[in-house]
């Protein structure tokens, strides 16, 4: 029988296979009981374990872009208080319930991640944009420098999505964020992630910004729901913002600046005339930009020209049409200037999508590459408006 030996204090010790054997049992038997203890720190975290995965309910620590969370809402993830039914029109509270810009941060350390969620609706994809936009769940995590970087998507094939959506991951703690789907809505989001792991949920942050606008807004026709371009911002801005798009439906109402105003926003963003004609953008642009001013004196106003469609340079009626809305809020913006209201900022939509007719879907909704030029054209703005904040 074979033996090992160590010296101590000049004398040899012969140890058999046995003892060494029981040594090395005694030396991980304190690692065996961290996993006990891990799971009952789970437990104490509010995670429920089931086939051993620990899910967190994210209505536990909130998610960004739920806009006056501390309204009575009809359904959790609505994006508008319930008193809004009845005030904002028919459609917009319809579109409302959409969960589009809404997106969970999270801190694990876990080598996988799950998510369980359910859908509002069975409409799970549209004719010019995928699943994975309208209905999918979106992750994001900080690499070892602090940049936001994708992670996977879901690919919903059914309401009820309950799945690993990655595993393999790289060892250590890290900050994740998940988006929530663009066009459907969501009756309930849990988190999935090995029983034994660290898991911090984080709260949203202070300040958003605040997009009102239209489909385009809304996420049309995003491959992912952080594909679109106020999810894109809030990445390269490292800022929350509230996405208010309502898909045909971005009007200017002042039934919907009634409740922008009530937000403690870095900024508002009004971004509505695809959905507008030059004679509504002259109506109603004033009067919108005073009913915030009056409310929120200092809060930034950012206006926004319409896109042009991608194919304008070939259908004039079209570049007709843009000219004259595009020189109806000019008008309105500098009538605003010249009454002496301050802390507007105007964007230009000639090139938002690009020179190249590359960056839409349909001509009209943004494509992935759309929406990443739309966000470069925002950002310089939008940067300066949020440094000064801070």
């Amino acid at each position: 029988m074979s033996r090992s030996c160590f010296v101590l204090s000049g004398w040899m010790i012969l140890l058999s296979p046995f003892l060494l054997a029981d040594l090395s049992a005694q030396a991980q038997a304190p690692a065996a009981l961290e996993a006990p203890a891990a799971l009952e720190a789970a437990k104490a975290a509010g995670a429920q374990i089931e086939n051993g995965v620990a899910w967190y309910d994210v209505t536990g620590w909130g998610v960004e872009g739920r806009m006056l969370p501390d309204q009575e809402r009809a359904r959790w993830f609505d994006r508008f208080p319930a008193s809004a039914e009845g005030r904002v029109t028919p459609s917009v509270w319809g579109l409302s319930r959409d969960s589009a810009g809404m997106m969970v941060r999270f801190k694990t350390d876990s080598p996988v991640i799950h998510v369980h969620y359910e859908l509002r609706n069975d409409r799970l994809a549209m004719p010019h944009m995928p699943a994975t936009g309208v209905s999918g769940v979106d992750l994001y995590a900080r690499d070892a420098e602090g940049r936001w970087k994708w992670v996977q998507v879901t690919r919903p094939a059914e309401k009820v999505i309950k799945a690993e959506l990655i595993g393999g991951l790289a060892p250590g703690e890290r900050e994740y964020a998940a988006y929530l789907p663009l066009y459907n809505g969501v009756e309930f989001l849990r988190i999935g992630v090995a029983p034994e792991s660290r898991f911090e949920g984080l709260a949203p942050r202070p300040l958003p910004i605040v997009f009102y606008g239209t489909s385009i807004t809304h996420g049309a026709c995003a491959s992912r729901p952080g594909m679109v371009h106020t999810a894109i911002l809030g990445r390269k801005l490292d800022h929350p913002v509230v996405n208010l798009g309502f898909s045909g439906n971005g009007k200017m109402d002042l039934a919907v600046a009634d409740y922008l105003t009530q937000v403690e926003a870095a900024a508002y963003v009004i971004d509505c005339l695809p959905n507008m004609g030059p004679a509504e953008v002259s109506a109603k642009c004033v009067p919108l930009v005073k009913r915030l001013r009056e409310a929120q004196p200092k809060t930034p106003i950012v206006l926004v020209e319409d896109r042009r469609f991608t194919n304008s340079w070939i259908t004039p009626a079209k570049e007709k049409f843009h000219d004259e809305n595009h020189a109806a809020l000019k008008a309105a913006y500098e009538s605003l200037v010249k009454e002496g209201v301050t802390g507007l900022h105007y964007i230009s939509g000639d090139h938002l999508y690009g020179d190249d007719s590359e960056g839409a879907t349909d001509a009209s909704h943004a494509n992935d590459l759309g929406f990443m030029r739309q966000a470069e054209a925002f950002e310089p703005v939008l940067r300066a408006i949020v440094s000064a904040a801070r």
